[in-house]
C-alpha cells in the first residue's frame, strides 16, 4: 500500500511541476501586465538559488520554465528589455511577469508600477547576448556621466 501511495504522490508532483513550468514555443508572443520587485526582496534567494539583485535583468513568472530567456516590449513606448526567468511569483499573482527595477526602468514604467507588455520567449543565445548588450549600454552611459 505504501508503494502505491508513493507512486501516486510522485506522479502528482511531476504532473504539477510540468503544469506550472510550461515553456512557450520560441517566437510566441503573449500580452499581459508586468510589475516589478519591491526592494525588500534584495539579497533573498530566488527559485533558482541565485541571490536577487534589482540591478540585474531577471524576472519572475508562474507560467514559464525557470532559466527561460524572454524579450519584453513596452508597446506604449517601443522600449525592449531581455530578461532571464529565475524566480516564481506568489501563486495568487495574476500578472504575467515581475521584473527587476533595472528592467522596469529600461521599459520606462517604474514610476507607474505596472505596464501592459508583450513577452516573447527567445533562444538562450539571443537572451544572453541581449542582456550583455543592455549591461554594456548602461555601463557606457554611467561612464559618460562621470
Amino acid at each position: 500500500m505504501k508503494i502505491i501511495l508513493t507512486i501516486a504522490l510522485l506522479i502528482g508532483l511531476v504532473t504539477s511541476a510540468q503544469a506550472q513550468e510550461v515553456k512557450a514555443p520560441a517566437n510566441a508572443s503573449k500580452k499581459g501586465i508586468a510589475s516589478y520587485y519591491h526592494p525588500k526582496f534584495e539579497g533573498r534567494r530566488t527559485a533558482t538559488g541565485e541571490v536577487f539583485k534589482n540591478e540585474k535583468f531577471t524576472a519572475a513568472s508562474n507560467k514559464l520554465r525557470l532559466n527561460t530567456y524572454v524579450k519584453v516590449t513596452n508597446p506604449s513606448n517601443g522600449h525592449v528589455v531581455y530578461v532571464k526567468i529565475n524566480d516564481r511569483m506568489a501563486a495568487s499573482n495574476k500578472r504575467m511577469l515581475d521584473l527587476t527595477q533595472a528592467a522596469a526602468d529600461q521599459l520606462g514604467y517604474r514610476k507607474a508600477g505596472t505596464a501592459k507588455v508583450t513577452m516573447e520567449v527567445v533562444s538562450d543565445e539571443e537572451g544572453q547576448h541581449g542582456i550583455l548588450a543592455q549591461r554594456e549600454i548602461i555601463n557606457t552611459s554611467r561612464n559618460n556621466t562621470l
